[in-house]
């Protein structure tokens, strides 16, 4: 297959997802009129106190998020240049500028490598990755975990499915952990690819972090979890109190596990992500919809408006400048 026929196969692939996603939204919950009736009802007993409030909050926990992940950058790029508080947020919100308009968020690591003197941009790709590895082992263990609870909890099964499923969970989860924490076996993967051991000097930046660092990275990467985690708690909360919290958080958890998994473009992400929040919801609740518009409402938050203050930083980008 050519390259402009994996493209556009690629291309085909996303649009066929999004569009069955689409329909399946639209035929299994806003058709149904139960669905729109309990919407309806759930969001006539709420006040505009209550509502003001809690997304209030919702909003400062989404500077609160951005701002840890820019400490987060700040404390990466001591390897290599050290930035300012300042120049760290400016790289963090180009980059969710660009990362919206970009397939799996990669344009992500170049708004904001960009900010870092031209030397040591592709350098700074790499210790962007060991952060990016970071959240994403926090993502995969977190919601492995929930997803073996969602089996023990939900799934009628026998106990030799259970054994298999947390032997299984276990092992997955031990793996990422062990993985992470041994980073420089990445390093020397790569070193051991002939036609990239030339590029030692840029991906050798990974192999500094030693394991005080990685605590620390993984420390940033989990109060990040927790707050946006606890962002869809307070949404769900309001329009569906009934449903426990400890139920709410797992299955957080397991949307952002599955999530994860997906290839996927942040402007089109939304209905693959609606459509797997209402399903696992579904074993604790009947409002769908007002799951959709849960998990939709944060999605908005956390991504576009930070994207659209980062455009702002964009005309401060210096793409041929080699005085730095």
């Amino acid at each position: 297959m050519t390259a402009i026929a994996k493209k556009i196969f690629s291309y085909f692939l996303k649009a066929a997802i999004l569009v069955l996603a689409f329909t399946f939204i639209y035929h299994q919950y806003l058709t149904k009129g139960d669905n729109l009736k309990q919407f309806e009802l759930a969001v006539n007993r709420l006040s505009h106190t209550q509502v003001t409030v809690v997304m209030s909050v919702v909003v400062l926990l989404m500077f609160a998020n951005w701002l840890v992940e820019c400490l987060k950058w700040q404390h990466l790029t001591r390897k290599l240049s050290p930035i300012s508080l300042w120049k760290s947020i400016e790289g963090v919100f180009c980059g969710l500028t660009w990362a919206i308009f970009t397939p799996n968020r990669i344009g992500e690591y170049g708004g904001r490598v960009m900010f870092l003197p031209p030397r040591k941009r592709i350098h700074g790709v790499f210790a962007m990755a060991v952060g990016s590895f970071g959240q994403n082992v926090i993502t995969n263990v977190l919601g492995a975990a929930a997803l073996i609870w969602f089996c023990f909890t939900f799934l009628h099964l026998n106990v030799w499915a259970y054994i298999g499923i947390s032997l299984l969970g276990i092992v997955f989860m031990t793996l990422f952990l062990v993985f992470y924490f041994n980073i420089k076996w990445l390093v020397w993967l790569l070193n051991s690819v002939a036609f990239l051991k030339k590029y030692h000097r840029f991906f050798d930046i990974m192999g500094t972090y030693k394991f005080k660092d990685l605590v620390n990275i993984m420390c940033f990467c989990l109060t990040r979890f927790f707050i946006f985690s606890f962002q869809y708690y307070l949404v769900i909360h309001l329009l569906i109190p009934e449903i426990p919290f400890v139920d709410v958080i797992l299955m957080v958890f397991i949307v952002f596990f599955i999530q994860s998994a997906l290839p996927s473009l942040d402007l089109l992400d939304v209905p693959v992500r609606a459509t797997a929040s209402a399903t696992l919801f579904a074993f604790v609740t009947h409002q769908q919809i007002a799951i959709i518009a849960a998990f939709t409402s944060i999605w908005l938050i956390n991504l576009i408006i930070p994207a659209i203050l980062g455009s702002v930083f964009i005309f401060k980008l210096k793409f041929f400048d080699r005085n730095l």
